[in-house]
């Protein structure tokens, strides 16, 4: 598990370096349902059997990391959309363990972790790893999960002045010895962490914050930003907007990414038909009305009774769709690269078989359009 490392110290084979132009990665395969908010036969069942597998099938394809979601309760209806989520600290080691080359991230709700904590949780991990970790940041959004942890809900914007003290925290505790910290919410004093990461100055941070809170803290703090396009006409002006305050205001260099699903057949009719299949007929509207009430506060302009809303969260997550066969997927993926994204994460009803469908069928068809090596 040796990683070669870039020159500002970051993992050779990840999501930072030029391997491949457009990035990949796994989404969601820790918790139950995936992405998809169906019934269907094959969705993500939450055992380690199944994490193991499809992390290795993941990392022998070639992908570039894996990104849980942080669960910790469900969303109701028939199937409890993501009740059953392993946490993604824990689980990230194991990954990290038992894989080779591929990027591991965990995903945590900045209110229920100490940045003091998490640092060294983090440079564990990116021991284990060998240099691959990676952290997702998430304000923390669904209240009641931050209840079960006897934490307040805080104003859309304060959950980012919060983020902005905690990721502070954490970078310096990956990069000094010893340091007082003396913020508005944080009041440390003495903060000191050993081992540091193998990665310097550390980890990878992602951010999936869009809001201009949200995307003003992933401008001084992350690495990579993680974007919604309900829109991919406007993937070039969205993603350019984000990657130039980055560089305007703070003087770093931002790659941003989204998020697709997939649904790949031999014809586009196929394809469409098993859509209809797992959403339509078999799609947990009850979870997903339940998934988009929490949602829209976050959101701030979406309305969570709007069909195709509701339909694109059922879906896959609101992601944008790959539906189609691999020709029309890999020119999707293709037209997204040209406009300035530097890459996806992927979800599928089934990941086991997506995934080895991917590298059967997709990949040969990324490599000849020069966007996968």
């Amino acid at each position: 598990m040796n990683a070669s490392v870039t020159n500002d110290g970051r993992q050779a084979a990840a999501l930072l370096n030029d391997d491949n132009r457009f990035k990949l990665a796994v989404f969601g395969a820790n918790v139950s349902g995936g992405c998809s908010v169906t019934s269907a036969e094959g969705t993500i069942a939450v055992n380690w059997p199944e994490s193991r597998h499809i992390a290795q099938l993941a990392d022998q394809a070639g992908l570039d990391a894996m990104i849980p979601v942080a669960r910790w309760r469900g969303f109701g209806g028939e199937t409890n959309f993501n009740d059953r989520c392993f946490e993604t600290f824990t689980w990230a080691a194991g990954i990290a363990a038992v894989t080779e080359r591929i990027q591991v991230f965990s995903t945590m709700q900045v209110p229920t972790v100490h940045p003091v904590r998490a640092a060294k949780e983090a440079a564990t991990i990116d021991h284990i790893s060998g240099g691959r970790f990676g952290l997702n940041l998430v304000a923390g959004w669904v209240e009641a999960e931050l209840r079960m942890f006897g934490l307040p809900q805080l104003p859309h914007d304060e959950r980012y002045a919060v983020s902005d003290e905690w990721a502070t925290i954490i970078k310096r505790a990956w990069t000094e010895d010893t340091f007082d910290f003396d913020g508005r919410y944080f009041k440390l004093p003495s903060v000191h962490s050993e081992p540091k990461p193998m990665q310097t100055p550390g980890p990878l941070i992602m951010s999936a914050g869009q809001s201009p809170a949200g995307s003003a803290f992933a401008a001084r703090h992350a690495d990579l930003q993680f974007i919604f396009l309900p829109d991919i006409s406007k993937t070039r002006e969205i993603v350019a907007a984000q990657k130039a305050r980055a560089l305007e205001q703070y003087g770093r260099k931002l790659k941003v990414m989204s998020l697709a699903y997939v649904v790949c057949r031999d014809t586009e009719a196929e394809a469409r038909e098993y859509y209809d299949y797992y959403v339509h007929q078999k799609g947990d509207w009850q979870a997903v009305r339940n998934l988009a009430a929490g949602a829209v506060g976050n959101m701030q302009s979406a309305d969570a009774t709007d069909p195709a809303m509701l339909e694109a969260l059922l879906a896959g997550y609101g992601a944008v769709p790959m539906v189609g066969t691999a020709d029309q997927i890999a020119e999707r993926m293709r037209y997204l690269a040209d406009a300035g994204l530097d890459g996806m994460t992927l979800s599928w009803v089934n990941y086991a078989e997506g995934i080895s469908q991917y590298q059967r069928e997709l990949l040969p068809r990324l490599q000849a359009l020069g966007l996968r090596h």
